[in-house]
């Protein structure tokens, strides 16, 4: 994943229709700006191109790339266009009603344990990590990056371990990658050598985890980065030439097509592309996944031709499954009119940045549960309560979180993940019901404590208050008389044993609180009945409501 994301200001550029790719089918072409003014209170945005990681192409490529697939579309309603895909895809209501999930970062980046899951990208371009890599490990040409994969032996995996935790944990869906920028594919694979049933671990770990998540009733999917893995090597020339001499490493026949450093002309993106197609057909066709998540290098326009027909065998072929699922992608890579408010057939991630205000519609962030996607040794990793206090903020906003893990490479969960995990999924025991399947109120906080957060599910209100409360009422100003509409009938601390005292004036609502014992240390939450509540903010095709 890339870790700067600009979503938020007013930006200009010109609407993604301007571009003409076909006009230009030999010259690779990014998205160009766009020219109106964007809604910064939603994270309204179109494409950049400073880190969408896409294959520098031509959309002739992609178009012979589309050619040469010969995987014939599924019968169903969906063909390869936007005007199809919109008009038959409606977001999941599942996913509407799950609030929270599970991603992971695993694979061979793990086994160093060093910087972050870009180590692969560094160790072979950036200074610092190129001398740690020679000190530990070896020089690049005697030592590369696929010198991992027999390291990489996840012996210490337990798929039911795994769904116990995450079940615990309180999640809902669950989606780990199958495949990181680094092109080593953690599902028993037939249209890729490079896999974990071949090498290294010598397991279908998608696989095993498919089946123990589902065993607990939790849906799954995968998120897929191995479009990134084209272009994402850049060695210094000195580098490359020492390589290339000794055709070692980067520049050997046997791992060329792992590394996709020593040809990149266009006959050989051509050839990447149909493999992408490939994978991505064998993942849906072999394990069914509720959802299928991207990363930025799809964002590109020029890639839609794929990205379309993508589209549509995947939604036909859930059909026949009689699933309900979707794709999820960020900024404008489903959003052929320019900006993430036009999403088409595609949920939209914010990648570890929350929008500022409410966003109707359907929308999730991905957030990591510490300093680094991927594991590090002595990373970081919060607290039940500092992950509580995102998600929270995400929902009251109308949003779903997606957690990331970051598993060793023995394949165990480092203690200090789990108990963060564990101390989610207790809140959640008792206070889920202020998360699940909630929706955003008018206001996602308070108008003077900021410490307070709404969410509504049918006739309810709840106010959710973050951190452990000091002193013995606290007052909601914006449920003054004046300010909402309807009587409150009663009032509940979800949790705790007594009915609460309350009065309510022009001042807010003041609850006496129970004893702070009764009280969750994270957040605890008030349930208001009786009060007149806004409609649901989800839409069928997951953008913002008109304003």
């Amino acid at each position: 994943m890339r870790h700067i994301i600009l979503f938020f200001g007013i930006f200009l550029y010109t609407t993604a229709h301007a571009q003409n790719p076909a006009a230009n089918p030999d010259i690779p072409q990014h998205d160009p700006p766009v020219t109106k003014q964007v809604n910064k209170t939603i994270g309204e945005a179109g494409n950049d191109t400073e880190f969408d990681m896409a294959p520098e192409t031509t959309i002739k490529v992609v178009r012979s790339a589309l050619a040469s697939l010969n995987i014939p579309l599924p019968a169903g309603p969906f063909q390869p266009t936007w005007e199809s895909i919109e008009a038959n895809y409606k977001v999941p209501g599942w996913l509407q009603q799950a609030k929270f999930g599970i991603c992971m970062h695993w694979g061979l980046y793990a086994v160093p344990a060093y910087h972050n899951e870009w180590y692969e990208k560094h160790m072979y371009g950036s200074k610092g990590i190129m001398e740690w890599h020679q000190k530990t490990f070896g020089p690049q040409e005697t030592f590369g990056y696929k010198d991992f994969i027999p390291m990489f032996t996840m012996d210490k995996f337990n798929a039911d371990a795994y769904a116990d935790l995450f079940k615990k944990a309180g999640a809902k869906f669950i989606m780990p990658a199958c495949q990181h920028h680094d092109n080593f594919a953690l599902w028993d694979s037939k249209v890729t050598p490079y896999n974990s049933m071949q090498m290294g671990p010598k397991r279908d770990l998608i696989g095993e985890l498919s089946i123990a998540v589902r065993k607990q009733g939790m849906k799954f999917g995968f998120t897929n980065h191995g479009i990134e893995n084209f272009q994402f090597i850049n060695p210094p020339q000195e580098m490359l030439d020492k390589m290339k001499a000794a055709k070692a490493d980067l520049f050997d026949p046997k791992w060329a097509d792992f590394y996709n450093v020593a040809d990149r002309s266009d006959e050989a993106c051509r050839k990447f592309l149909v493999n992408w197609f490939q994978r991505n057909v064998e993942l849906i066709n072999k394990y069914k996944p509720d959802i299928l998540w991207f990363d930025n290098g799809i964002d590109q326009r020029y890639l839609d031709p794929l990205k379309v027909q993508l589209a549509a065998y995947y939604y036909n072929t859930a059909k026949k499954w009689g699933k309900d699922v979707t794709i999820n992608t960020k900024k404008a890579a489903f959003a052929p009119a320019g900006t993430n408010i036009n999403t088409i057939g595609s949920i939209l991630d914010f990648e570890n940045k929350v929008p500022p205000g409410i966003r109707t519609g359907v929308w999730d962030v991905d957030v990591p549960i510490g300093s680094s996607w991927g594991y590090t040794e002595g990373m970081r990793v919060d607290s039940a309560g500092s992950i509580l206090k995102r998600l929270i903020d995400i929902v009251s906003k109308n949003g779903i979180m997606i957690l990331n893990l970051s598993p060793k490479a023995d394949g165990t969960i480092p203690e200090n993940q789990q108990q963060s995990l564990l101390g989610v999924g207790e809140w959640l025991a008792i206070n889920g019901e202020a998360i699940y399947g909630t929706h955003s109120w008018v206001k996602f906080k308070d108008d003077e404590n900021n410490n307070i957060r709404f969410t509504v599910k049918g006739n309810n209100l709840y106010a959710i208050i973050l951190g452990k409360m000091q002193g013995e009422t606290v007052t909601i100003s914006s449920l003054a008389k004046n300010k909402v509409k309807g009587k409150i009938s009663s009032v509940n601390i979800l949790g705790a044993k007594d009915k609460p005292l309350y009065k309510q004036d022009e001042a807010g609502l003041t609850i006496q609180l129970p004893k702070q014992a009764q009280l969750s240390k994270y957040a605890f939450v008030v349930k208001i009945e009786g009060l007149q509540m806004n409609a649901s903010t989800y839409t069928t095709s997951g953008n913002p409501m008109p304003e």
